[in-house]
């Protein structure tokens, strides 16, 4: 199998933090959502996974640092051996064999092969896998579920809870590869990658966007409609509103786990007309003749 460094395209050297930020760049590359029937970047995934499986876990990587696993994190039978057995008997190191190590080579042969005395197996657990779940902005706030391609080329539909965050692992048990002789499967995990949106932005449970207004909205007031994770919804804009005005919209926000919601918050940005027309021209000269006031010493006189 490759050294899953190689894989990562990581120095041996590298951090957990270096390891998993050369992870997620390949999984949004190459993950089988974004690359339907494209059996060759399907297998490099396949690859990219099970590498970033072995070198996340510090355990793990230790071991297969040493030479005790190999890139599949299977046993190596020379390690096991020695580490198994080298310091087993108190300096017994180095001596010669005799009948009264039958025992002892019994069971040294039998783990080698997956076997205890009594004909019992080793039951081994499978090894745990870590998937890439992209999601939409809305999907990851309300709650969906997903359809994911295994490495097997199995599918799984996972649940996204709702509130969920970019970056956020979910455990799925018993989902990961199966087990040796009956051994309990591994689990698997999801990390979910969400989409960042067009209007919207998240800042803990609260809903962020900014709204634009017409100049008569702004300064009259009116009912505008408004763009929430659940749909469109209608606001009201105070007379003399002016970009920057921030505006609530309770329990709009994300869902905790709790299933209490946070707020949107609503900033307006007050538009000008793409032309002036001598009307509007006219009007704002003779306006602002009789009502002038300053706007950019106001911070000052504060």
């Amino acid at each position: 199998m490759k050294d899953p460094y190689d894989v990562i395209g990581v120095p041996r050297k590298a951090s957990q933090e270096e390891i998993k930020k050369a992870y997620r760049k390949l999984a949004k590359k190459l993950h089988p959502d974004l690359n339907p029937g494209n059996k060759a970047i399907e297998q490099q995934f396949k690859e990219v996974s099970a590498a970033y499986d072995l070198l996340s876990d510090p355990e793990k990587r230790a071991r297969f640092d040493r030479g005790e696993i190999d890139a599949s994190g299977a046993e190596r039978p020379d390690r096991a051996f020695y580490r198994s057995y080298a310091q087993g008997r108190e300096g017994a190191k180095y001596r010669e064999f005799g009948p009264e190590d039958e025992v002892f080579a019994e069971d040294l042969f039998s783990n080698l092969f997956g076997q205890r005395r009594g004909g019992r197996t080793m039951r081994l657990r499978g090894a745990d896998v870590t998937y890439v779940a992209p999601v939409d902005f809305t999907e990851a706030a309300l709650g969906a579920r997903k359809r994911l391609t295994l490495t097997d080329g199995k599918t799984l539909d996972v649940t996204i809870p709702p509130g969920t965050e970019d970056g956020q692992t979910l455990r799925l048990k018993g989902q990961g590869m199966p087990g040796t002789n009956g051994g309990a499967a591994g689990d698997a995990y999801i990390e979910v990658h969400v989409a960042p949106h067009p209007l919207f932005t998240r800042q803990g449970n609260d809903v962020h966007v900014e709204l634009p207004v017409t100049l008569p909205e702004a300064a009259l007031g009116a009912s505008v409609n408004v763009p929430t994770i659940d749909g469109t919804v209608a606001l009201k804009v105070p007379p003399g509103s002016n970009t920057g005005s921030m505006l609530r919209l309770r329990g709009k926000g994300i869902p905790d786990r709790a299933g209490q919601r946070g707020d949107q918050y609503v900033r307006l940005k007050v538009m000008l007309p793409d032309q002036i027309d001598p009307e509007l021209k006219e009007f704002l000269e003779q306006w602002s003749q009789r009502h002038p006031y300053d706007v950019r010493n106001r911070s000052e006189r504060r």
